[in-house]
């Protein structure tokens, strides 16, 4: 029992960086307080004290506002991190070395008394305020984002967020675990942006198809001195309206983005900024070459990243002060 309590301590200092002493552990931990108080409740409930160890749970969960019922089954080396809010339901069971924030619940759907909680697997990590519902399992290793509501079964190693749950990283090798809440991606911005990236490809297409059908009638044909001249800056930022930031649904030029437009003759030169952390550079940088390509026939057309970021302060006046809207 004693080798059990050693493990328990040792696993919150393994998993919550606030862990300075062992006696603040003891004193100060409500998960490790509920986690105890469980297994004694648990001990009662299969020993067939159905009421004592309800009345236990029911202690445990006033005292520690965690509640886990006495007839879920636990592994070792849970650790419930705050804990406020948590709910654990009849039938779950709970592997080795899973990791739990606040306001979990691993709750059922039906009403028959069979199995009806999910199945965690081992090395788990479930943020804060996810619901798991239903006789699913979660697979080894598996991560659930915060506020995620998960009502299908979860591959070993994946990752899952959004309501409902949606696959966001697919089977990788467990390296520990830190659920990285700051780096979640977003599976629905993430099959926006393949869409707007195919919109692209496709209108460039049909620009294409336009010019040939032009040629193939012979319709008189610019001479070459108008042929290469590039277009005017205004009629560039016009276009670049069209180029919408998925992350924030606010066109580029309205946002500040576009730096300056520099024409040299015949080309084009369009340079912009973008936020610090965007993970859409790419498909912005290829949305403008694309704008800036149907308004130039044959000059040259870059893009360029400048070195500084872009803030809510480079945006129009209208979009900060709510003029207009």
């Amino acid at each position: 029992m004693f080798d059990r309590i050693r493990e328990d301590i040792q696993t919150v200092f393994a998993k919550d960086p606030a862990a300075r002493t062992a006696w603040e552990v003891v004193t100060c931990y409500p998960g490790l307080h509920a986690l105890w108080l469980h297994r004694v409740a648990h001990f009662i409930w299969r020993h067939r004290l159905a009421f004592l160890g309800r009345l236990l749970s029911h202690l445990s969960r006033w005292l520690t506002g965690i509640e886990i019922h006495p007839g879920a089954r636990i592994g070792r080396r849970l650790f419930i991190d705050h804990g406020m809010g948590t709910v654990i339901g009849e039938t779950t069971e709970i592997g080795d070395d899973v990791l739990m924030y606040q306001g979990v619940l691993l709750g059922g759907t039906r009403l028959e008394k069979i199995k009806r909680h999910p199945t965690i697997g081992k090395r788990v990590v479930i943020g804060a305020g996810a619901k798991i519902l239903g006789a699913i399992t979660v697979g080894d290793g598996a991560r659930i984002g915060a506020g995620s509501v998960v009502v299908k079964s979860v591959s070993p190693g994946t990752t899952i967020v959004g309501v409902p749950g949606r696959v966001a990283w697919g089977q990788r090798e467990q390296v520990g675990a830190d659920l990285e809440h700051d780096r979640l991606p977003d599976p629905v911005l993430r099959t926006l942006s393949e869409t707007l990236d195919r919109q692209g490809r496709l209108e460039g297409r049909v620009q294409e198809l336009e010019r040939t059908i032009s040629r193939a009638a012979s319709l008189p044909s610019p001479a070459p001195e108008q042929e290469t001249m590039a277009p005017a800056e205004s009629d560039i930022r016009r276009a670049l309206r069209d180029v919408i930031d998925p992350e924030i649904g606010i066109n580029i030029v309205d946002l500040g983005m576009v730096r300056e437009v520099v024409t040299n003759g015949h080309g084009v030169e369009v340079r912009m900024v973008t936020c610090s952390d965007c993970s859409l550079v790419g498909h912005l940088i290829e949305q403008v070459r694309r704008r800036v390509r149907s308004l130039v026939q044959n000059g040259p057309v870059q893009v360029v990243v400048l070195d500084e970021a872009w803030s809510w302060s480079d945006a129009a006046p209208h979009l900060i002060w709510g003029e207009g809207i």
